[in-house]
C-alpha cells in the first residue's frame, strides 16, 4: 500500500451555521491523505497506473463551493465523492480547518478530521 498526501488546499467558502458566515465567507484549509495500491504505478511510472490526484483535488474544490452549516457534513461529502470516483482508493482521511472562525475570541482555527476505509463507505451506504 501507499500514502498519498495533498496538504494545505486554501478554499475561500460560505460555510458555518451563522448566517452571516454564508454570506461573508471565510477561509478553509483542507488536508487529504488517500491510501491505495501503488505498487503497479510505481514500477511502470505511467500515470493511468496511478491514483490520479487532480481529480481528488477537483472533488474536494467542488465539494468546498457548496455551502454547508457544519464541517463534518463538508469532510463527509468529500469522503463520499473520492470513494465513488477514485476506485482504487481503500482508506481517506481529510482534514477541513476554519481559519479565524467566529468564536469569540482569537482562535487560529477549528478543524474536523474524519477517517474512512472502503469497507465502512459500503456499509455506510
Amino acid at each position: 500500500m501507499g500514502i498519498i498526501e495533498i496538504e494545505g488546499m486554501e478554499f475561500y467558502s460560505y460555510h458555518g451555521c451563522f448566517s452571516e458566515e454564508q454570506i461573508v465567507g471565510n477561509k478553509f484549509l483542507v488536508d487529504l491523505l488517500l491510501e491505495a495500491d501503488c505498487k503497479k504505478a510505481a514500477v511502470s511510472d505511467d500515470i493511468h497506473d496511478a491514483v490520479n490526484y487532480q481529480v481528488a483535488y477537483q472533488i474536494i474544490k467542488e465539494q468546498m463551493e457548496i455551502k454547508s452549516h457544519l464541517l463534518e457534513h463538508i469532510a463527509n461529502r468529500i469522503t463520499t465523492e473520492l470513494f465513488t470516483k477514485l476506485a482504487e482508493v481503500s482508506r481517506i482521511k481529510v482534514k477541513v480547518k476554519k481559519i479565524n472562525p467566529p468564536m469569540g475570541g482569537k482562535i487560529e482555527h477549528v478543524s474536523v478530521t474524519l477517517e474512512k476505509t472502503r469497507a465502512e463507505y459500503q456499509h455506510d451506504r
